[in-house]
């Protein structure tokens, strides 16, 4: 072989080790990326299959154990020194202030009169005085009671005597619902058990009896029903004229289900929207409504003619609602970074509410050095109970006044949050780059609050009254039919507003059915029907009064 040829026999040589060299490096390359996906793939089922045992096994709430602080575990961080504030315990309420509002009622005790002689020289013993021992509270159980109207006929006796007697009438004041032994007590009671107490019509219906009356449900119903529909919607609707015209508004849904509805399967899933005012101030509104679905065609319609801030949570269909700046929920982006948690790691750390009575310490986010080693759900969560902490410190200063220090204090936060996010590369499809996403895509209205000291950096506001409502759906289970359904959110709206106004919520209801039979189409009635006015407020922030103030001896109204 010549020289020639052994050159070209080691040249094919090398390519032939260089091909299969590159053969390799690529096949190399190709099991690392299947081996980057498989990895992604089991960290995605573990949670998967971890969120699935909370589900089943665990607590479904963000409630948590005391953090590593109480635990005596330690996080490398990083400490900032933030201006000292005392905060006065709450006096332990004392006896007579628990019970001022009750009427109270004395029971003497006296001597036995065989005990009243002297047991030395039998003379009369005189009364020295009393002395209070102890006291008591006592309940007088519901009753309830026939009322008949007995209506007097006066006749003049000198036009008698010439056969032509003149005849009066006295006045009566009318049903609450015609051809109906329905009072407008025992509809507030119905009313109020149902929307406050979360009382079926089924418990109510077996109360009834145990207080002698048989009353079926389906005949409760129909009388909630008419008395929604006749005397609370209008002042709903005056309710909702007032809402719109407010600057800070929240919203949020809860699902529900209506049985019988045009269109739809008894599984199907309905929505109850709810609607309230925020924190300006001024006299609170709460308003629910009924709509079949999710639709961001509803709040649009709604809230039509609204021009303000709108308080929300990420749901892509309240930015239908036209002429508003969608301020989102901090809390739900918290939530996604929480969930983002190993479950162990969960019960160590400790969410901030702002209207917590719990004296927290100020969350410690790492050091800029040291965020690579914290995991990242874990600073995505400082973070946030960060925010939550400076918020709480302006808790009770003026709107202005909170918006300036907000823009000094919370701002750098937000800043140092942004900058961490952008450098992050998640897992895709984990739930840590849910939470990323999820603050990316709503980086402008999470921060709106800042716009506006009125503004509130979470929505629980709205949350807690879908709770109210969810705490009934629960006891209810199922709405019968679609009107079932929107007299609810009347009634909800009725009762929720009057809790937040501070009335004695069935003394509001029972009010409102006592005068609206003659004021339901009179503007100037319904006015002092609001749970502002100054009516309400004299005879519904008291103890419940159904025996001065009843259908034939009430006040009239300051019309």
């Amino acid at each position: 072989m010549s020289q020639a040829d052994e050159i070209r026999l080691l040249k094919m040589i090398n390519e032939q080790q260089a091909a299969r060299i590159r053969e390799q490096e690529e096949t190399i390359t190709e099991l690392r990326a299947v081996i980057g996906e498989l990895r992604a793939l089991k960290a995605n089922l573990e949670e998967t299959i971890e969120e699935f045992r909370r589900k089943f096994f665990g607590v479904r709430s963000e409630k948590t154990a005391p953090s590593s602080e109480d635990t005596g575990q330690e996080t490398p961080t990083k400490k900032i020194s933030v201006k000292s504030h005392t905060r006065e315990r709450k006096k332990k309420a004392a006896r007579d202030d628990l019970y001022a509002a009750l009427p109270v009622r004395e029971v003497k005790c006296p001597v036995p009169e065989e005990d009243r002689n002297c047991p030395y020289c039998n003379a009369p013993m005189e009364t020295l005085g009393y002395k209070f021992v102890r006291e008591e509270l006592r309940i007088t159980p519901a009753k309830i009671e026939r009322i008949r109207y007995l209506q007097e006929t006066v006749i003049c006796p000198e036009c008698k005597k010439d056969g032509d007697g003149t005849l009066t009438q006295a006045p009566v004041p009318p049903a609450l619902l015609k051809h109906s032994p329905a009072s407008p007590s025992i509809v507030a009671h119905i009313m109020y058990q149902r929307n406050f107490n979360s009382m079926p019509y089924y418990r109510q219906e077996t109360d009834m009896e145990q207080l002698g009356a048989v009353i079926p449900r389906e005949t409760m119903a129909r009388w909630y029903l008419r008395s929604a529909g006749m005397y609370f919607y209008p002042i709903y609707e005056k309710l909702h004229e007032q809402l719109v015209l407010r600057e800070v508004l929240h919203a949020d849904e809860v699902p529900c289900q209506v049985l019988h509805e045009e269109g739809k399967t008894p599984e199907s899933k309905s929505y109850m929207w709810v609607y309230l005012t925020g924190n300006d101030g001024l006299s609170p509104i709460i308003l629910y409504e009924y709509q079949p679905g999710r639709k961001g065609c509803y709040p649009k319609e709604f809230l039509k003619g609204f021009k303000g801030k709108l308080q929300c949570d990420g749901y892509t269909g309240y930015n239908q609602v036209e002429d508003v700046t969608l301020v989102c929920c901090l809390a739900h982006c918290r939530r996604k970074f929480y969930e983002a948690l190993p479950e162990e790691r969960r019960k160590t750390l400790k969410l901030l509410d702002i209207n917590s009575c719990e004296e927290l310490k100020e969350p410690e986010i790492p050091e800029e050095d040291r965020l690579e080693m914290a995991p990242p759900a874990e600073i995505g969560l400082a973070y946030c109970n960060r925010l939550f902490f400076l918020e709480r410190q302006l808790k009770e200063k003026g709107f202005e006044e909170r918006k300036a220090a907000r823009i000094e204090q919370e701002i750098p936060v937000w800043n140092q949050f942004w900058k961490w996010i952008d450098r992050l590369s998640p897992v895709g499809g984990s739930k840590l780059e849910k939470a990323v996403n999820y603050a990316q895509n709503h980086h402008e209205t999470l921060m709106n609050y800042l716009l506006d000291g009125r503004c509130e950096i979470s929505n629980n506001r709205a949350e807690r009254r879908c709770k109210s409502y969810a705490i009934g759906r629960k006891n209810s289970l199922f709405h019968n039919s679609a009107a079932g359904a929107e007299a609810s959110a009347i009634i909800y709206s009725m009762v929720e507003t009057a809790k937040a106004s501070h009335l004695n919520v069935f003394q509001y209801l029972y009010t409102v059915l006592l005068y609206m039979p003659d004021y339901k189409n009179e503007p100037a009635g319904i006015e002092q029907l609001l749970p502002w006015s100054e009516f309400i407020r004299k005879h519904c922030t008291g103890l419940t009064d159904t025996e001065t103030m009843t259908p034939e001896n009430k006040p009239k109204l300051p019309l």
